[in-house]
C-alpha cells in the first residue's frame, strides 16, 4: 500500500456549504469550512466529482459533460465583485429577487439567478481586459488542452438548443474539420465566455486548493470510471468508446444481477480499452494528470470495472450483459510512468463496494490503493462480519455513510429491531449518539483513512441525505445551515476523538 498516515476528515461537496446565491461556492464560506474542520484536527476533505452539472441528469456530479471542466455554478461571485466584473449592488438585486433558499440547491433556480450574471461578467472582461486577469486566461488556455473541444462542444450545445451532440447534423456529429473551423469564427464569443468561465473557476479551485494545503488538508477528489454520452469527453474522443456510424454507443456500462435486484444499465458507452491502449492511454492519462493538479487523492469511483467491466446491450436488460476484460494495471502502470507526481505510485482510495472478485482486490493491492468499508453494510448480528469495524484491515478507508447512503441518524431510524438490538449489544450502545458511536469506531478502527459526511457531525437525519441511487429528483441538494459551521462545529469532540484513536491531529 502507498504510505499513507493514519488520518481523518469530512465529506462535504462544495454544493452543501452555505452562504448566499442558492448553492456553496468555491468563495469564502468554503474557507470557512476549512477553518472548521483544521480546528477539529481534521486533515483530509473528500469530495464529489467537480464537472458542469446537467438538469437531465437529475443535477449528478457523477454525469457531467466533462471529466475535466469545473461546474461554473461553483463560482465565487464576490470574487468577479472584487474583480471590478461585476457590481455588488447588482449582484444583490438580482439575488433577492431570485428567492433562493438557504437549505436546498434548487439548481434551475440557481442557474436563473447566476448564467446572467457571469455572462455579464464576461462581457465587462471583454470590454476592458485588465490586464492581470488577460494574462491568467492566456496561461489557462495554454496548458489546458482539453480546453478547445469543450469550449466548441458547449458553444455548439446552445446552437442546437442543447440537443445531445448524437442529434447535431451530421458535419459537427462527425466533426469535418471545415464545419469545426467555421464554428469556431462564428461562435467566437461564446467559446471565449466557455473558456472565461473555465479559467475563472479553476483559478479560484487552486486558491481554495492552497488554502487547503497551507492548513495541512488534503484534497480528496473523485473520478467517475465512466463518462456521460453527451459529454465532450466522448463527442471529441469517438474512437476511444464503442460507438457505432452514428456515435450511438453498442452497449452501455452497469452492473449485474445482486441477490435483492435486477442489476444496473447506467447507460454511459463503455471503452474501447485497445483502442485507449494503442494511443499508450493517452486520455487516461491526461486525465488523471489534470485531477492530480486539482487534488492530493483520487477515488476510483468503480474500481472494478478497471478489471472487468459489464457491457450491456443498449437495446437488452441489465441482465444480458456481459463481463469484458478491462485494463488492469497496466493502465495504472502507465500512468504511473506518465504522469511525474505520481511517479511513486498512485495516491488513490479504490471504491470496491460490489461484485468485488479476487481478481479485483488483487488489482487493489497492486496498486496500493485502499479499500472502501461503509459501516451501514454490516450485519450487526452475524459475528465478525465484513463491514462491522473491528474487522477492518488497514489497507481501507472507514465510513459511517456515504453520499450514496443515508445519514448514520436516518440510517439507524429505518433499521430493523432485530439489527437495532444486535446493533446496541455490538456496540454497548442505547442509540442515544448513534452518530458519535458511528464516528468513534470507524475512527478507531484500523483503517488507515476515516472519512465522515458533514450531517453525520451534527447528527442529522434523512432530511440530509445527499443521493439515494436509483431515484432521479431531490438529490445533490441538501445544503449546510450556516450556523452548524459557524457556531455549532463539534470542534473539540471530533478532535478528541481524532487524537485518542492514534491519528494525525492538526495543531
Amino acid at each position: 500500500m502507498t504510505d499513507f498516515d493514519r488520518r481523518s476528515g469530512v465529506f462535504c461537496h462544495p454544493t452543501a456549504l452555505p452562504g448566499p446565491g442558492g448553492i456553496g461556492t468555491l468563495g469564502e464560506p468554503a474557507r470557512g469550512f476549512l477553518d472548521r474542520i483544521t480546528e477539529a484536527g481534521q486533515s483530509l476533505w473528500q469530495l464529489c466529482p467537480l464537472g458542469p452539472t446537467v438538469g437531465i441528469h437529475g443535477n449528478s456530479p457523477y454525469q457531467t459533460c466533462s471529466a475535466f471542466a469545473i461546474d461554473p455554478l461553483l463560482i465565487d461571485l464576490e470574487d468577479l465583485i472584487e474583480r471590478g466584473l461585476l457590481s455588488g449592488n447588482r449582484v444583490e438585486t438580482e439575488r433577492d429577487d431570485a428567492r433562493l433558499s438557504d437549505d436546498r440547491v434548487d439548481y434551475d433556480a440557481v442557474r436563473k439567478y447566476k448564467r446572467p450574471l457571469l455572462r455579464e461578467a464576461h462581457r465587462n472582461y471583454r470590454d476592458r481586459r485588465p490586464t492581470d486577469l488577460v494574462e491568467s486566461i492566456e496561461a489557462f488556455e495554454s496548458r489546458a488542452e482539453w480546453l478547445d473541444d469543450y469550449a466548441l462542444y458547449r458553444a455548439l450545445k446552445r446552437r442546437f438548443d442543447e440537443r445531445s451532440w448524437t442529434d447535431w447534423p451530421e458535419e459537427f456529429r462527425l466533426r469535418e474539420p471545415d464545419a469545426l473551423e467555421r464554428a469556431r469564427e462564428e461562435l467566437a464569443n461564446e467559446i471565449s465566455y466557455r473558456v472565461f468561465l473555465q479559467a475563472v473557476a479553476h483559478d479560484q479551485w487552486y486558491r481554495l486548493h492552497e488554502y487547503a494545503t497551507d492548513r495541512g488538508i488534503d484534497v480528496v477528489g473523485d473520478v467517475p470510471i465512466y463518462v456521460a454520452l453527451d459529454s465532450a469527453d466522448v463527442w471529441a474522443n469517438r474512437e476511444l468508446f464503442e460507438l457505432d456510424a452514428d456515435g450511438e454507443p453498442a452497449v452501455v456500462a452497469g452492473v449485474p444481477p445482486g441477490d435483492d435486484d435486477d442489476g444496473q444499465k447506467w447507460g454511459n458507452p463503455v471503452y474501447d480499452w485497445d483502442a485507449l491502449a494503442a494511443t499508450g492511454y493517452e486520455w487516461w492519462v491526461d486525465r488523471m494528470a489534470w485531477t492530480l493538479d486539482l487534488v492530493d487523492l483520487v477515488r476510483l469511483d468503480h474500481f472494478r470495472g478497471f478489471e472487468s467491466f459489464w457491457a450491456v446491450p443498449v437495446d437488452a436488460p441489465a441482465r444480458e450483459g456481459e463481463w469484458r476484460p478491462g485494463p488492469g494495471r497496466d493502465l495504472f502502470e502507465t500512468i504511473e510512468r506518465a504522469v511525474e507526481t505520481v511517479s511513486e505510485g498512485l495516491p488513490a482510495i479504490a471504491e470496491n463496494l460490489g461484485h468485488v472478485t479476487d481478481e479485483v482486490e488483487t488489482l487493489r493491492r497492486e496498486l496500493g490503493a485502499p479499500g472502501m468499508n461503509v459501516m451501514q453494510y454490516a450485519d450487526w448480528c452475524t459475528e465478525d462480519h465484513g463491514y462491522q469495524p473491528h474487522t477492518y484491515a488497514a489497507d481501507s478507508v472507514a465510513y459511517p455513510s456515504t453520499h450514496d447512503t443515508d445519514t448514520v441518524c436516518g440510517y439507524y431510524e429505518a433499521l430493523g429491531e432485530d439489527q437495532r438490538d444486535c446493533l446496541h449489544y455490538y456496540m454497548g450502545t442505547d442509540g442515544s449518539e448513534i452518530h458519535w458511536e458511528f464516528i468513534e469506531a470507524a475512527w478507531g478502527s484500523d483503517s488507515v483513512f476515516a472519512v465522515a459526511p458533514l450531517p453525520d457531525l451534527f447528527g442529522l437525519g434523512s432530511e440530509a441525505r445527499f443521493n439515494t441511487p436509483g431515484t432521479a429528483d431531490g438529490n445533490w441538494e441538501w445544503r449546510c445551515p450556516a450556523a452548524l459551521i459557524t457556531a455549532e462545529f463539534p470542534t473539540e469532540r471530533l478532535r478528541a476523538v481524532t487524537d485518542g484513536t492514534d491519528r494525525v491531529t492538526l495543531n
